[in-house]
């Protein structure tokens, strides 16, 4: 967000900037599983990168996809954080609370002419060899209602909203062919990760969103959303993703499996590791706390800057 100024008068004080808004970051599980490595590398940076700018961390529990939401997950996954020491600030939000402002924020984007339905299938889209995602049927001519149907968000044609520049893995450049529509409302009536991502960034003053890199692809789609909805641009930064020494998803492997918390200060170690930030020797036998202030204290991420993925051994 840009800083604005006073106007100048004559006896009057220099024109200052205004302050910058305080750092609010956050970390959003799923409640689809456990938090395994690659969860405790993105909860580990983002709230690293919080305590660094003095800044608040907050917690939410992304629970919208109700079909994939497993019972018992979300209090394994605050067990989880509990135990290895991760402290969030303000009251633990639930995104499935928040139904009428993500219906808003829908009617807001249809209204600006921002939106249509969509009838692709994914056995449409696999027949037509098209892995992208995107309508490819020109369903945006041909009025479909919205009951029954996707409902897309056409991306608009600034070039500026396909370029930024990333924290972590610098200048960022899309293709605008990649982003002509994302699905906002899927054909269940659920409101889709894009948007509801967006919008509830937006209600809760999140100003820098740190997360991993397989992500990295959603932001042009984010950053249309906050455009097209007037909010402000959020500042990001992407973690390296975690992957098998073969190149194959972390989710897949048999280290997605739940974190180990017998021994906390050895598994949060392990996540200071993969983020390259080296713990001294013989951490494994500090309390938590101590190791969280060591953390804190030497957090550097210029050690992971540019780094992508990172491939476990």
């Amino acid at each position: 967000m840009s800083a604005s100024t006073a106007t100048g008068t004559i006896g009057t004080a220099e024109p200052t900037q205004a302050a910058p808004s305080p750092y609010v970051g956050r970390f959003a599980p799923s409640p689809t599983g456990e938090l395994h490595l690659g969860s405790l590398v993105a909860a580990l940076g983002s709230r690293l990168e919080a305590l660094r700018a003095g800044g608040q961390w907050l917690l939410r529990i992304e629970d919208l996809d109700t079909p994939r939401v497993l019972p018992g997950a979300e209090s394994r996954i605050l067990d989880q954080l509990g135990t290895l020491g991760f402290i969030h600030d303000g009251p633990l939000e639930r995104q499935s609370a928040h139904g009428q402002r993500h219906a808003a924020a829908l009617e807001q984007l249809r209204a600006g002419g921002h939106l249509f339905a969509c009838a692709c299938t994914r056995r449409q889209r696999a027949l037509e060899q098209e892995d992208s995602g995107r309508c490819i049927s020109d369903c945006a001519m041909r009025e479909l209602p919205w009951s029954g149907n996707a409902v897309r968000y056409r991306m608009p044609t600034d070039p500026q909203l396909l370029c930024w520049n990333d924290r972590l893995q610098g200048m960022q450049r899309y293709d605008a062919s990649r982003y002509r529509d994302v699905v906002v409302r899927r054909r269940d009536g659920i409101v889709a990760y894009q948007l509801a991502v967006v919008v509830d960034d937006a209600a809760a003053g999140v100003t820098d969103v740190v997360r991993g890199a397989d992500l990295l692809d959603s932001t042009p789609w984010q950053r249309g959303l906050q455009h097209s909805l007037g909010l402000p641009s959020t500042t990001y930064a992407h973690l390296p993703l975690l992957l098998e020494a073969d190149g194959a998803k972390l989710a897949k492997s048999r280290r997605s499996l739940p974190l180990q918390l017998a021994q906390p200060s050895a598994t949060l170690g392990l996540g200071l590791a993969l983020l390259r930030q080296e713990p001294p020797a013989g951490h494994v036998d500090w309390p938590v706390a101590e190791l969280w202030d060591w953390a804190a204290s030497h957090w550097e991420p210029a050690r992971i800057a540019g780094l992508r993925e990172w491939r476990l051994r």
